[in-house]
């Protein structure tokens, strides 16, 4: 089943969103945490200042209370419960409770510290406080204790968070609703685009506009123009290919048909023998366009599937060619020679198709002038394999060299049974799919050499 990008991009969008928002939650849990101590101890605080008022010197004597209002500052329906300590100057207990914990470290006169401590097996916070005494005779402070347990901490803690995580889920919602409304109307011109695809008539090559495509989809309609130019290219090119070889194969026909009829028709005997020879030549031309008809559609599927398909011994590929084709060349009287220079020759490719394409270089070469000279060389050097095939033939002038390798092109003082034109192209899609390159020149002697070069 084919993957959703409207469902990737949501997930990709909506999923990170509740990550985020439980750490978030986490965060304004210690916020809350945070608050909820900071007004504790700011309550903490003012009831010391409260206690500090009533505590000086009279009379030589040191007098401290503990007014109404500093515990009155506390009162909450959380039942916390609140204790608190006077200490004199000399570590006296003046009021209080005495089991209530001291700060770790001695304070200055005048500064606040807070901690946490136990007090009857509960958890409290405890502020203490170092007030220096009015009318006293030497300068002195006396620790003034207050802690309260922290169940209404707790309660203002749970609020605060509470009330965070319900903004935080409504803004969560209201981010998923706009994530989803953002992918709808996003996708819009995607979804257009589809459309614009989807109602072309069948066979249509009209390029897309990319006018009222978006930045981000303009490199999409980029590549699918260049693809329709591409497929364009080759429709024309196989339009182009089926009416010439229609063309070829209807005139071979034609002319056979011809030689049948005009010797059915004569009744010489020498005459009849002429035709049959002549109707001889035209099947086995006629066969011959068929079988590299065949080899040009087989190395066309080999260079689009990009196969190798396994090492290939060229040297005993070039050796059975030559084998095969030297009882034709003898016919014509043409030296057919073999040269290999270094110690191997291995490439990669298909064995059948590399003898297709030595088989035809070999066909062309000796189709040379009778009595002439057809060579054929390896190569083997440490980057790379070059087969040529040399002949002395007339060769091709420069300016058509690479018109050669058209399907179908022929020179024009090319005698017509020369061939069909599809030699050279099929060689050229062979190489390609092994990976080769195919390059024509002429030889110091004159003539025509046909370099291939693997690697």
């Amino acid at each position: 089943m084919p993957k959703s990008l409207r469902l990737e991009l949501l997930a990709w969008l909506v999923v990170p969103l509740p990550i985020l928002v439980a750490v978030n939650t986490w965060l304004s849990y210690r916020h809350a945490e945070q608050t909820a101590t900071a007004l504790q101890d700011r309550m903490l605080a003012g009831a010391l200042r409260i206690i500090a008022e009533q505590t000086y010197y009279r009379e030589g004597e040191l007098h401290v209370e503990v007014p109404p209002a500093a515990l009155e500052l506390f009162e909450s329906a959380s039942d916390d419960r609140v204790y608190y300590r006077v200490v004199s100057p000399q570590g006296t207990l003046l009021l209080g409770y005495p089991e209530l914990g001291e700060p770790r470290e001695g304070l200055r006169a005048e500064e606040f510290t807070y901690f946490d401590a136990t007090m009857r097996g509960e958890p409290v916070r405890t502020a203490a406080f170092a007030h220096p005494v009015i009318g006293a005779p030497e300068p002195q402070t006396v620790l003034i204790e207050m802690a309260q347990t922290l169940h209404a901490k707790r309660e203002l803690a749970a609020r605060v968070w509470r009330e965070a995580i319900q903004y935080q889920l409504v803004v969560l919602a209201l981010a998923i609703v706009l994530v989803l409304l953002g992918l709808r109307f996003g996708l819009r011109p995607l979804m257009r685009l589809r459309d614009a695809v989807l109602e072309r008539r069948p066979g249509s090559l009209e390029l897309l506009s990319a006018a009222a495509v978006p930045q981000e989809l303009a490199p999409l309609v980029q590549a699918l123009n260049e693809y329709v130019r591409r497929l364009d290219r080759r429709m024309a090119e196989h339009g182009r290919f089926v009416a010439y070889a229609s063309h070829q194969l209807r005139t071979a026909l034609t002319v056979l048909n011809t030689q049948v009829t005009y010797a059915l028709r004569s009744s010489d005997a020498a005459t009849r023998e002429e035709a049959l020879h002549a109707m001889r030549d035209g099947v086995r031309h006629a066969i011959r366009l068929v079988n590299q008809l065949l080899t040009l559609f087989v190395a066309e599927a080999a260079l689009q599937r990009g196969e190798r398909e396994a090492e290939v011994d060229l040297a005993e590929v070039v050796k059975q060619v030559l084998e095969e084709l030297a009882p034709a060349a003898q016919a014509k009287s043409i030296d057919l020679g073999y040269e290999q220079r270094g110690a191997g020759a291995r490439v990669r490719g298909s064995a059948s198709m590399l003898h297709e394409l030595v088989a035809n270089l070999v066909d062309n070469a000796i189709r040379t002038p009778a009595g002439g000279v057809v060579t054929a060389v390896l190569e083997q050097s440490a980057q790379r394999v070059t087969l040529r095939i040399e002949d002395n033939g007339p060769g091709i002038p420069a300016a058509e060299r690479e018109r050669v390798f058209e399907r179908f092109h022929r020179l024009h003082d090319e005698p017509a049974n020369r061939g069909c034109g599809l030699g050279l192209p099929i060689v050229r899609e062979i190489a390609a799919a092994s990976g080769a390159r195919v390059a024509l020149s002429e030889p110091p002697g004159g003539g025509l050499a046909v370099s291939v070069v693997f690697g």
